[in-house]
This record gives C-alpha cells, sequence and structure tokens, in this order.
C-alpha cells in the first residue's frame, strides 16, 4: 500500500510538473484540448477517427470481402421496406440512403461503418456535456476509443452496430424529456426511441431501461404527473406505426427470427447471462485501467462520488443498469441466447457515469498521455497489424469464404452469360457466397431464388420455376447447401452443375485455394424438362 501510495504521489509531482511547464510535443495536445469548449476538438476528433480506422479497415480487407453481415445489410437497402424478413429495417435504410450518395464499394461501407461509429460517439458527446466541460468531454471519448467497441464491433455494420448511434441519441432526448419535460424533447424521446427499436428488437431493453430509470427516479411523481411519457408514448407508437403494419401482414417474419434465440434451458441460460456480464465488463477492461490509472487513489472517492451523483446522472445510472439487468432476467425466465455484442452499445453509460461523476478535475497530464495512448494503439494498428491481417487471411482465410467473393461473382457472372447470353438476375445457395455474388457481380442480381417453394415434392412439375434464370452457390464441403441447392435445380427442369476453383491472392500473392459447386438454372438451356451436367 505504501508502494502504491508512493508511486501515485510521484505521479501526481509529474503531472503538476507537467502541467506548470509542459514539453513542447504536448503542446499541440494542449490546444487540442483548448479546442473542446471552443468547438472545434470533438469534430476534429471524430474526423480523424473515421479517417485513420476506415484505412485500416481498407488496408486489412484489401485481399478479401466485405463481411457476410455487411453484404447481407446492403442487400436490404436495395430497395425500402417497411421491415425484412430477419430484422427490422432501420440497417437497410441507413444503407440504402449511404448508396445512394456513394458507390458500392468496399471502401464507401467502410467508410459508412466508421462513420455511424463516430456519430454514436458524436451523440455520447451530447450527453456529457450535460455534466462536464472541457477535458473530461474528451476523456470520456478517449476511454470509449480505447474500447473494441467504436472500431472493431462497429466495422461489422449489422443490426447490432447501427444501434451504436440510436442508443445515445436516445437516451439523449430522455434525459433532456425528463429533466424539461416539454412538449417539444417528450416528442423527441418518443420518436429516437421508436428509431432504436426500428434498429433492432433489443432496444426494447433501452426503453423498458427509460421507463424502470423514471420510476426509481427521486422526481418520478413530477415527470409521471407531467405530459411527457404520454406523450413520447404516442410519438414512439406514430413513428413505428409503419412497421407494426408491416408486422402485422408479413406474419411478424423478424419477431419469429428473434425467437429462434430462445430455446435455452436454465443453465444455459445461466451460463449466458454469466459470459454475458463477463465479456461486458472485458470489453470496459481497458479503459477501467487507464481511469484507475489516471484516478491514482482519489478512485477511494468513488463511493462518496457515487452518493453525491446529480439528478441527470442518477437518472444515466439506473438506466445502466436496467440495460445489464433486465436482459439478464430475460435471458434468465425465458431462455434466451444471450451473446455480450448484443449489449455494447450501452457501454457508453458507464464512461460518462465514472467520468462525469468524478468530483475531482483531471491534471492535462493524464488527458494527454490518454490521447497518446489513443493515438499509437490506432496508428500501430493502421501500420502493422493491418498488413498483417490482410497476409494472414489471404494464407488461412475465413470459415465465411471472404477471401473468394470477388473471384466467385466474377467467375459466375462470367459462367452464366457464356450460358444465357443476359444478364444474371437471381442468385441462391449459402448466404455468403450469395450476398457476395449480388454485390460484387456487375450484374448485381437480386439475393433469393425466384418462386421456387423452400421444400420441392414430388408434385413439384419440371420446368415450374424457369420463368427466370438464377444461380444458387455452395461450396464444396457444403454438403446439405450443395443437397437443397440440386433438389431444387432438379425441380427446375432445366440446370447445369458447374465446378470451379477459386484461389485468394494479395498483391500477385497466391493464397488458399477453394472449389464452388454453382447450379445454372435458365429456359435457356434446353426444353421440355431435360437436364444436363458439366463435366
Amino acid at each position: 500500500m505504501a508502494a502504491g501510495t508512493s508511486c501515485d504521489f510521484a505521479f501526481s509531482a509529474m503531472a503538476k510538473r507537467s502541467d506548470r511547464n509542459p514539453a513542447a510535443w504536448r503542446r499541440p495536445f494542449l490546444s487540442w484540448l483548448d479546442g473542446v469548449e471552443a468547438g472545434w476538438a470533438v469534430p476534429l476528433l471524430l474526423a480523424c477517427f473515421v479517417a485513420v480506422w476506415t484505412i485500416y479497415l481498407v488496408i486489412a480487407y484489401c485481399g478479401a470481402g466485405l463481411h457476410p453481415d455487411v453484404l447481407e445489410t446492403w442487400t436490404f437497402g436495395r430497395h425500402f421496406a417497411w421491415g425484412y424478413a430477419k430484422h427490422p429495417p432501420l440497417m437497410g435504410w441507413v444503407a440504402g440512403a449511404w448508396t445512394t450518395v456513394f458507390p458500392s464499394a468496399d471502401w464507401s461501407l467502410h467508410l459508412m461503418a466508421m462513420t455511424n461509429a463516430a456519430l454514436a460517439l458524436w451523440f455520447v458527446d451530447l450527453i456529457s456535456r450535460r455534466f462536464v466541460t472541457g477535458d473530461k468531454r474528451a476523456i470520456v471519448l478517449l476511454l470509449l476509443m480505447l474500447t473494441p467497441v467504436y472500431q472493431f464491433h462497429a466495422q461489422r455494420f449489422n443490426a447490432n452496430s447501427v444501434q451504436l448511434a440510436t442508443w445515445p441519441l436516445a437516451t439523449y432526448c430522455f434525459l433532456r424529456s425528463f429533466e424539461t419535460p416539454t412538449m417539444r424533447w417528450a416528442a423527441a424521446a418518443g420518436v429516437t426511441a421508436a428509431i432504436a427499436l426500428l434498429g433492432k428488437y433489443y432496444s426494447v431493453f433501452l426503453v423498458a431501461s427509460f421507463a424502470l430509470a423514471a420510476l426509481l427516479h427521486p422526481q418520478r411523481r413530477a415527470y409521471f404527473t407531467s405530459a411527457a411519457p404520454w406523450i413520447s408514448a404516442v410519438a414512439g407508437l406514430a413513428a413505428l406505426g409503419m412497421h407494426l403494419d408491416w408486422l402485422v401482414a408479413s406474419d411478424a417474419a423478424p419477431i419469429h427470427h428473434a425467437l429462434m434465440h430462445a430455446q435455452s434451458d436454465l443453465s444455459t441460460s445461466l451460463q449466458d447471462s454469466l459470459s454475458f456480464v463477463m465479456g461486458l465488463a472485458a470489453a470496459m477492461a481497458v479503459p477501467a485501467v487507464t481511469w484507475v490509472m489516471t484516478a491514482g487513489t482519489r478512485i477511494t472517492r468513488f463511493a462518496k462520488d457515487f452518493a453525491a451523483l446529480n439528478d441527470g446522472l442518477r437518472l444515466l445510472f439506473y438506466v445502466a443498469i436496467g440495460t445489464v439487468g433486465l436482459p439478464v432476467a430475460t435471458s434468465l425466465i425465458i431462455g434466451t441466447d444471450l451473446p455480450s455484442l448484443w449489449a455494447l452499445q450501452g457501454l457508453f453509460l458507464f464512461a460518462v457515469l465514472v467520468v462525469c461523476g468524478a468530483s475531482y478535475r483531471i491534471e492535462r497530464f493524464y488527458t494527454v498521455n490518454m490521447a497518446v495512448v489513443v493515438a499509437a494503439i490506432a496508428i500501430v494498428t493502421l501500420t502493422i497489424a493491418a498488413p498483417l491481417h490482410a497476409l494472414y487471411r489471404n494464407s488461412f482465410g475465413y470459415e465465411e469464404g471472404r477471401t473468394f467473393y470477388r473471384q466467385v461473382a466474377l467467375e459466375t457472372t462470367r459462367q452464366w452469360r457464356e450460358l444465357t447470353g443476359g444478364p444474371l438476375e437471381h442468385v441462391g445457395g449459402t448466404e455468403s457466397l450469395a450476398f457476395a455474388t449480388a454485390f460484387y457481380s456487375a450484374d448485381h442480381p437480386l439475393y433469393g431464388l425466384p418462386a421456387l417453394p423452400s421444400q420441392p415434392d414430388a408434385n413439384t412439375s419440371p420446368g415450374a420455376f424457369t420463368d427466370h434464370g438464377w444461380v444458387s452457390l455452395c461450396f464444396r464441403e457444403q454438403a446439405d447447401c450443395i443437397d437443397a441447392a440440386e433438389a431444387m435445380a432438379v425441380a427446375s427442369g432445366n440446370y447445369v452443375r458447374r465446378e470451379f476453383t477459386v484461389q485468394s491472392r494479395l498483391f500477385g500473392l497466391a493464397g488458399l485455394p477453394r472449389t464452388v459447386i454453382a447450379f445454372l438454372v435458365s429456359p435457356a438451356i434446353g426444353s421440355g424438362g431435360g437436364s444436363r451436367r458439366s463435366p
């Protein structure tokens, strides 16, 4: 204890000397911190964040295609709908809007993912500035940048990562509505909560946490006797209206998909809940250690600072507890899966609470050090980890086959045009290859087979499904996919089975090979229900 105390005193003395007479290399960082309240420092930080991590993604995945989740999101975004088969519509809307402005290219969707992460951090800063100014606002963002959430989790733009931005925005509007129960903020709270639900139904836990926080807060009577909660409810339901109508019309397809995760027994749910909490703790481990080193012996004030939280921070504390406790309780009661990545978008609440709830000033010595660590990690990751990752994946590949996506799409399109003389309109098979072909093929075929029953039977007449040509793709080792694709092809009556091998390449370096089985079905292949197979 004495050694730890003396070490802390040494750092404190060093911090004071540095603040009085900073080294020359620290001065640009100090100027940047001076710009936080001037209004330019946070936008500059977020712009650098987007630039660095977008370039990282471009380099790290230059020999591979986009993640299947991102390709699925792009596929949803090709047409506007009030919902999609597996998810509510927000992620598709974002991708669709983005690709009306930017091209459908890898770098573009990487940029979209990082822009979403930066927007999330901007909304977090909106919350922080309600309680602190200057350096502490920067510290909240720097601590969050030390998690893997806003870089590696965010890059896989899907129903989970779209919540990175919707949760802090909805939380900010709820906070403002609770503090100032005007019609404007009440309506904003309801609409932004609805937007979060349109991102993923998991956001029901955020909305429930708002209700729980309002009930537990000492000012609950004033809030619930005002019109604010009722305006929020009406505004939220109005914003969800068209999606709810679509849900009824589609027999609640996304809910059925979500319920596939509700098949666990109590023992499994207990294990999942423990892993859930431990996963969230692990994601916050580096910023937690960083904060403890920054606070030093002042960390002993934590209990006193917690007891003295102002009304706004106390509300956020109840929300934070709800976003962790309610999913765990639900999992234990109804037996659902509970991966921690479903809740990563709520970790910002704990960073805000710890930093904004601290009663003491943080010396700039520590804030600059934190900024340097964040910058150093980004630079090392960009210059060393990214190219090494690309080289490794070129040699060892991915289970989903990302290093072959472009080659498969190009070869499939070539064979289809050679066979039919026309563009490829539909593609199916294993999801990853089908999504990839839809994205990387110059024909951009629609994902999914046209008007095919999920299980053709003996009553299916040959040639019944050949009004539209289609291709079904499987990797050779995917026996179930091949069996299903062949059954569909046989039901069509006109098909060609092809087998080809593709090989990953990175800057001319040959990588892993993999074989693809393709079933090409077209009315132009034959007549009278015949079929043929290529050698």
